[in-house]
This record gives structure tokens, C-alpha cells and sequence, in this order.
């Protein structure tokens, strides 16, 4: 559900719970094909990437200041709604102004990134330029950016970089988010004309040097991030409505949004090319454009139903918005814990959404959650992390990894987190005659009794300083 407010000084507040928000025409679905990379040293990264099995995303922008949904009320589709007082140039203007109050003087990126390392989080993704086009980088293409505002005599004013720092000081793989859509430049949204949905808002067959413009533009600022932002192992681009017109599919035109009679091609090729040249290895995911250049795919508020041997990766928010939102209603970690665990055991892994207020800081009850959801990993991880996939990968509440070693894990999800279950069967992956379970949390062996088509076994009583115990992880050579 979207609720709008009218706040005094004509503040329009945009604020988002629904979880997952399907059928609101911006959530990207998962491409249906793949395309393995043939580039040794991409391939490497993907593997190294898979090995990491849960990351965060953070988007922050202009929208974190009044607390709405992204870019998205700039947009005019049917699915969005604005105060009717307003007009929507009004709108635009007053968004626009934005840019000269965001001044998170309390931004504190070290918070970030030990939030996230607690949570047990291994890779990052930064939003360095939503839809609407303001700049998190200091970027020399335009001044709507941060570094043009009123926080640009800050020490930290160029945010993205130090997002960065502060995430590679805890060994983090670093993703730079980046929209292909920009509704700011007068290239892709040209004044002359109204700004009708989510599209470039003229043809771009009749005007060729403007769409050139707009292409240069955002390869330059592309090339900005590959260049002066030290290592950066993913290109991780949005908007995936900007694209050659040859690849739109049924699966695009499911989304519900207009499709332009022209290509919306930016050269992918290109783009590509110079951020490799600069970031050997570099991972570039074209969201849903399917192809050489979408090298893990990502599927959006959603869990595939079925395992899946391709790389990809559920992005989920914490909330019901990507960005910060008041009141946002968060996931509990146990929830949290599970869907990782279905996602890892189908294959994936898991970007979870988290939105900085507008101050600069991540709230106390998002920072507990990570935690929470830590604790658990701390004791439970090898079950998770550097694991692969297996064909049976789930019985019922109980799904199963398998470890380069070969070692078998099986993590049995409790419905009730309060109380363990004492007795857990499942069928398939009998452990060796003669081995035992072993709890990883405790490095505890259990016996077991082979069933006819599996295991039946008996768990000790689960006793857990935060008063929940969301799944248990044993390992076992089969």
C-alpha cells in the first residue's frame, strides 16, 4: 500500500509497507535466460562472489530527506499518486529543491559498514545515482550532486567514496549501484516536452544528437566510478526499461509499463569495454537485460520457486521501502534467516535492502535486526557460506547445501522460534553408515535413525541467549 500525507510547508510524504510491493510497476522480475561470461578473469569474480552468499544494499538519495519511495513520484504512471493540490511541475520543483537540504551532517559510513559486517554481510552495493538522477559521487558531469549542496564543505562530502572506504576496511566485495535512467539530464527527460512515464520523453530517431549527448553523459560518469573510486567489483545497473529495443521481451512488457517505438540502446558494448579496462574482472549486472553484460540475474522482492544453477540474487528489503521511510515495519531476523537459508539452498544469495535516515545514520531498530540476524550466522555460517546447491535441496522446513568438501548440511527452519522441535526427519541425504550428525552450533554429534527414505533424529533442547532459535544447521558426509 502506498499512503500519501500533505505535511505543512506543502511536503508531500510518499511512504511504502507493502512487502513484497508486486504489481506496482518497478519491480524488475528475473530474466529467463543467462549467459555464462567467457572472460577468465569475470569468471573468477563470479565464483568469488558466489562464495559470499549475502550482501546489502543501501539506497540513499534526495528521497531519504521527506522519507518517500525513491525517485518514483517524479514518475507519471497510474500507479503512482501525488497530493491533487499540487500540480506536478510543482512537484518536480519542490523535489528538485531537495538537493539544497540534504545535509546529513551525522553520516557516519564506519556505522554502515559494522552494522553490516555484524550482520554477517560480505558484500555491498551503493546507490551512486537513483532514477532521479542526483549524484551520491562527485561526479564532474553536472552539480546535482552531493558535493554541490550544503554538505559539500564536509569532510565526507563525496559520500560514495567513503561508503566505500569504510566497507573495503572490512573486507567487503564493493558493488556501485547506477540507474541508466537519469530524469534530471535535459538528454533523457528534454524540457520541451512532458515527462509522461518512466521513459525518455522524446524520439530518439529524430533526435540523435540528443540521445548521443545522453550516452556520452552517462559513460563518462561510469567512467568516473570505474577510475577514481579505487576497486570496484560491481557495476550493478538499474533501470532496466533503458536497453536496445531488439532485446524488450514478453517478460518486459509483463512489467506493465510503456514501451517507446525506439531503442533506448546506450552502448552497452562500450560501457563495458572501458569499466573493464579500468576494473579487470569488473561483474556487470544489466538488470533483466539478458545478455553478456547481465552476469548474475535478480530477482526483486521475490524467492525463486525453484533451485536454480545460474548465478543470481534475491534483492529483498529489511522494510517495506528501499529507502528510508518513518514507521517503515521490519522484517524479524528470523525471517530474514530464512529466506537466506531458502535462497542459498536454491542456489542464490541474498541482498538485503536497508535505507539510512536522512541524518546520515542507520536507525537502532534496523541496527538490531543485523545484529540478530549475526548472532545467528556467527555460529551457523559454514552452512551458508562458499556452499553450492544440490538437486534435492528441500524437505519440507528442512533444505540442504553442500560445502567444496563435500560435507552435507542440513538447515531445518523452525516455525516456531520459541520452542525447537525434539524430533526432525527428512527425506533423502542419508548421512554414511556408521557417521554422526554433528550441530554446528555447538559442535555437538547426534545419532540417527535411517529411515526408509531418509532420517529421523532427535534434536537437544535449544537454548538461546536472544530468546529465539530460527533454524539449526547439522553437518554430515552422505
Amino acid at each position: 500500500m502506498i499512503i500519501f500525507r500533505k505535511l505543512p510547508a506543502v511536503v508531500i510524504l510518499l511512504t511504502f509497507f507493502a512487502c513484497p510491493a508486486i504489481g506496482q510497476g518497478n519491480i524488475h522480475q528475473q530474466s529467463k535466460e543467462y549467459e555464462w561470461p567467457t572472460d577468465s578473469l569475470v569468471k573468477k569474480k563470479l565464483e568469488a562472489w558466489r562464495d559470499l552468499k549475502f550482501g546489502i544494499i543501501i539506497h540513499w538519495g534526495l528521497y531519504a530527506v521527506p522519507g518517500i519511495i525513491e525517485s518514483w513520484g517524479l514518475c507519471s504512471e497510474p500507479w503512482i499518486t501525488r497530493d491533487s493540490t499540487m500540480t506536478y511541475d510543482g512537484f518536480k520543483t519542490w523535489y528538485w529543491g531537495m538537493k539544497d537540504k540534504f545535509n546529513p551532517r551525522q553520516f557516519n559510513p564506519d556505522q554502515w559498514a559494522l552494522a553490516a559486517k555484524a550482520a554477517g554481510m560480505r558484500y555491498l552495493v551503493f546507490t551512486t545515482k537513483h532514477h532521479d538522477g542526483f549524484c551520491m559521487f562527485d561526479t564532474h558531469q553536472t552539480d546535482f550532486k552531493i558535493t554541490a549542496g550544503p554538505f559539500a564543505d564536509h569532510p565526507k562530502a563525496n559520500v560514495a567514496k567513503e561508503v566505500f572506504n569504510a566497507f573495503r576496511k572490512q573486507d567487503f566485495m564493493i558493488g556501485a549501484y547506477f540507474s541508466k535512467p537519469d530524469w534530471h539530464s535535459e538528454y533523457y527527460w528534454w524540457p520541451r516536452y512532458a515527462t509522461a512515464d518512466r521513459n525518455n520523453n522524446y524520439d530518439i530517431r529524430t533526435n540523435p544528437w540528443r540521445w548521443n549527448k545522453f550516452k556520452s553523459y552517462t559513460k563518462a560518469q561510469i567512467g568516473e566510478l570505474m577510475t577514481d573510486y579505487n576497486k570496484i567489483d560491481i557495476l550493478w545497473l538499474d533501470g532496466g526499461w533503458v536497453r536496445p529495443l531488439e532485446t524488450v521481451n514478453d517478460e518486459v512488457r509483463a512489467w506493465g509499463a510503456a514501451i517507446p517505438a525506439w531503442s533506448q540502446d546506450i552502448d552497452m558494448p562500450a560501457i563495458a569495454t572501458m569499466a573493464r579496462e579500468k576494473q579487470p574482472g569488473l561483474l556487470i549486472v544489466d538488470r533483466t537485460v539478458h545478455g553478456p553484460y547481465e552476469n548474475y540475474q535478480t530477482p526483486e522482492q521475490s524467492i525463486p520457486a525453484n533451485r536454480q544453477e545460474t548465478p543470481w540474487e534475491s534483492c529483498i528489503t529489511l522494510g517495506g521501502a528501499w529507502g528510508f521511510v518513518p514507521n517503515d515495519q521490519y522484517k524479524s531476523a528470523a525471517t530474514v534467516v530464512h529466506n537466506l537459508i531458502e535462497v542459498v539452498a536454491k542456489g542464490g544469495s541474498l541482498l538485503l535492502g536497508v535505507g539510512p535516515r536522512p541524518d546520515g545514520t542507520i536507525g537502532d531498530a534496523e541496527v538490531q535486526r543485523l545484529k540478530e540476524i549475526g548472532d545467528w550466522l556467527k555460529v551457523n555460517g559454514e552452512g551458508i557460506y562458499g556452499t553450492r546447491s544440490v538437486e534435492h535441496f528441500r524437505d519440507g522446513d528442512t533444505f540442504f547445501t553442500r560445502g567444496k568438501d563435500g560435507t552435507m548440511y542440513a538447515l531445518i527452519c523452525f516455525k516456531n522460534i520459541t520452542s525447537a522441535p525434539t524430533t526432525v526427519s527428512w527425506k533423502g541425504h542419508q548421512p554414511k553408515k556408521g557417521t554422526k550428525l554433528k550441530v554446528i552450533s555447538t559442535g555437538r554429534t547426534l545419532s540417527w535413525t535411517k529411515t526408509a527414505d531418509g532420517v529421523s533424529l532427535t534434536l537437544p533442547a535449544v537454548k538461546d541467549p536472544n530468546g529465539y532459535y530460527p533454524a539449526a544447521v547439522l553437518s554430515f558426509k552422505e
